[in-house]
């Protein structure tokens, strides 16, 4: 190898990584979060209907219509970053991300233009769907390939907290609107601010990005000019069986990350009675508690490892989804925010895991891809779809709690595909080959990777 995993970061370095790497983070995940903390309001601007709930389910369609091009966002931003960096890839992604968010600031209204507001809308918010394609994934290398092998997991913790915190400032936003605005207003111009406010934050963290360096290993694989001229074709010969079994953990990740922290607002509303206000009020709490448990769930997957962490996830939120759906269909403040607590811990270990894992299961040469694919098929299939899947099980059954029964058949999945990979938490991100495909495969030796 052209370099070792003894080579280190300094300090100074590491914090502008994290910096760099949250900010564009928290672009791309604010705005998904206001259009999901604000789905009643844009159902009434967009999609205008004598039943509320048809209103509902249709703006739920569109938040997972965009979720169809986060693979191809993935395979394209993955390619790019693995053939070119990850640092020029990620300042595109920002680019694409906060230029689109604007425009919907900016979108007439069905009232003004008619069928062709939801028609630009859906559009607009696939251009979303396919640059956050290449965004989670990149971040989490970006920064992974920055940070020393024994505190990955606490490094990479700092992605999903500027995801949690994009959250929370959404919810904070969308709360404060409600509180000050009245429903003439918010309906006239006020669910367009926090969407508007996504061209200066997109300036900003181009701006960070730009400034940084490469990631030393995409160095070493240049200097050694083993940078993959086919990364898609590599990463579908040699890691399909990891694809497989990452993504299947993914799954549990991207389903208990939209139920907590999109849904359950609405989810508040509808079930539990609760106002919107307070619904939001309920989720900024949660989403705060989530942001700072983070790093705690960083440190003791590094301590445990990635296997016990797995399993600690998913039985945590088999043991705790019921109960959770049940306190916050209650109507009791009090017991809604235990119950979004609970979901929130077992999020959270799911996420913080999934960052580590994004990186250590495939190689340099094609970590941006493999994990580009991994991710987006995963929060395609189960993340895009939860709140849709949330309302029709509800709808259909009449149960406000079949949400929960649905979150633990996805987390007998997501065990299994994680028991599957082997243990990774103190592997060298710094191999340049490719090897069989075994999952969880690396640029060294399966024996050697296994603690």
């Amino acid at each position: 190898m052209a370099t070792t995993d003894m080579q280190r970061v300094d300090p100074a370095t590491l914090k502008r990584v994290i910096c760099a790497a949250a900010i564009g983070n928290f672009v791309e995940w604010f705005d998904f979060a206001v259009y999901g903390f604000l789905a009643t309001t844009i159902a009434l601007q967009f999609f205008p209907s004598d039943d509320p709930s048809a209103g509902l389910l249709k703006t739920f369609a569109v938040f997972a219509v965009a979720f169809a091009f986060r693979p191809l966002g993935g395979i394209f931003f993955g390619m790019l970053g693995d053939r070119i960096g990850r640092k020029k890839a990620l300042a595109t992604t920002i680019l694409l991300m906060a230029g689109a968010t604007t425009l919907i600031g900016l979108l007439p209204t069905y009232a003004a233009i008619g069928v062709m507001a939801p028609v630009l809308l859906t559009l607009i918010r696939c251009a979303q769907g396919f640059s956050a394609g290449g965004e989670y994934a990149g971040a989490c290398a970006y920064l992974m390939e920055h940070a020393p092998r024994t505190q990955r997991a606490w490094y990479g913790s700092f992605v999903p907290v500027s995801t949690f915190s994009a959250f929370a400032c959404a919810a904070v936003v969308a709360y404060a609107l409600e509180a000050s605005l009245t429903s003439e207003a918010m309906s006239s111009w006020g669910w367009r601010v926090p969407f508007l406010v996504a061209a200066p934050l997109g300036i900003v963290g181009l701006y960070l990005r730009w400034r940084l360096d490469e990631t030393p290993a995409f160095k070493a694989v240049a200097k050694d000019d083993a940078v993959a001229h086919s990364p898609l074709r590599e990463t579908l010969s040699n890691h399909g069986a990891a694809i497989c079994c990452l993504g299947a953990f993914v799954s549990l990740t991207a389903l208990s990350f939209y139920m907590f922290t999109t849904y359950f607002a609405t989810y508040l509303q509808v079930a539990g009675g609760l106002s919107r206000a307070t619904a939001l009020l309920i989720s900024v709490i949660a989403l705060v508690f989530a942001a700072a448990f983070c790093p705690l769930a960083g440190a003791f997957s590094d301590k445990v490892g990635r296997r016990v962490t797995v399993v600690s996830a998913c039985t945590l939120l088999i043991l705790v989804v019921y109960p959770a759906f049940l306190m916050a269909s209650s109507g009791s403040f009090v017991a809604s925010i235990i119950g979004v607590l609970l979901l929130a811990i077992g999020a959270v270990l799911c996420g913080v895991v999934t960052a580590a894992l994004l990186s250590e299961t495939f190689p340099t040469r094609t970590r941006y891809t493999a994990s580009a694919i991994t991710y987006n098929l995963a929060y395609t299939i189960f993340g895009g779809t939860a709140p849709l899947m949330a309302t029709w099980l509800i709808t259909r059954t009449g149960s406000n709690l079949s949400p929960a029964f649905y979150l633990m058949a996805i987390a007998l999945l997501a065990l299994a595909g994680g028991l599957a990979l082997p243990e990774t938490s103190k592997i060298s991100l710094h191999g340049v080959g490719d090897t069989d495909g075994e999952p969880g495969a690396s640029a060294v030796p399966l024996s050697a990777r296994r603690s």
